[in-house]
């Protein structure tokens, strides 16, 4: 039932929410603030996810057969209600929070319900709802906090809502046989795989020249480019493997991508700390 999480993918959401907490203070939150951003938006990712387990049964019988469900190991009524508790969590955590906070989460869980339930399969606008609930997550942080509007909050939100749509189009490529069966109509079906990647890699692109904004800007010391060159770094290697049609295990490379963002916005967050 734990694998239902996909615990690293909730995480990653939830360090993302302390990340914004950290850019709108400038230092470490209080631990209430923490645990309350963190659990709102882990609780609402890990629905999701679990959701997706039921939308997409037959998906994953191709896919990932191996996923509980499909496997047999854990039954569909027991995985709905699994996401109705789960999503009951993070709605008490973001009201003790806030209303406001409680309403950004409300709608969040909205878009994540109507992307399992309808948008999943169509393509590139069910791509930009995932991205942009991504996104979000730095930009609850500043609202967890009280402080919505500070530019590196927002400038993160829109780099981390790239990278998660480049990883998005590229693993619909790397899932073309199941998405067909479900009638996706996914760019990489749509337009092929290889031009799917090639779309790919042009946002992952935009990602590599966004991140030299704070510094143009001078929002930023240059101490600060060493996370963004790793992450730039681990980018371009990846997109040229990607896009490679002889390059073995391509999937690899989109994990890679989305590591090489999270070990940059660690980094990131002890280096503002240790200023």
């Amino acid at each position: 039932m734990l694998r239902l999480f996909r615990f690293e993918l909730p995480f990653s959401a939830g360090v993302c929410v302390v990340f914004g907490q950290i850019l709108a203070l400038g230092k470490l939150p209080a631990a209430t603030d923490v645990a309350l951003g963190f659990m709102s938006i882990f609780c609402i990712s890990a629905t999701a996810l679990i959701l997706n387990d039921c939308f997409d049964h037959a998906i994953d019988l191709v896919n990932a057969p191996e996923r509980p469900l499909p496997s047999g190991q854990v039954k569909k009524g027991d995985v709905a209600l699994l996401s109705i508790v789960v999503a009951l969590l993070g709605f008490a955590c973001s009201f003790m929070i806030s209303l406001e906070a409680l309403l950004v989460l409300f709608c969040l869980w909205v878009i994540g319900l109507l992307y399992n339930w309808r948008f999943k399969r169509t393509g590139l606008p069910g791509n930009l709802m995932v991205s942009f609930s991504v996104g979000m997550t730095f930009i609850f942080g500043g609202l967890s906090v009280g402080i919505l509007f500070e530019k590196m909050v927002w400038f993160f939100a829109v780099l981390v809502m790239l990278i998660d749509l480049g990883e998005e189009i590229a693993a619909d490529a790397m899932d073309m046989e199941g998405d067909a069966l479900a009638g996706s109509r996914s760019l990489a079906i749509v337009w092929g795989q290889e031009r799917a990647l090639k779309i790919s890699g042009a946002v992952f692109a935009a990602v590599v020249a966004l991140s030299s904004v704070p510094f143009l800007l001078g929002w930023l010391r240059l101490i600060y480019l060493l996370p963004f060159f790793i992450m730039d770094v681990v980018i371009v290697y990846s997109v040229v493997k990607l896009l490679n049609p002889r390059t073995e295990n391509r999937r690899g490379y989109i994990r890679a991508v989305y590591l090489g963002g999270l070990v940059a916005i660690l980094i990131f967050i002890l280096i503002r700390l240790a200023l």
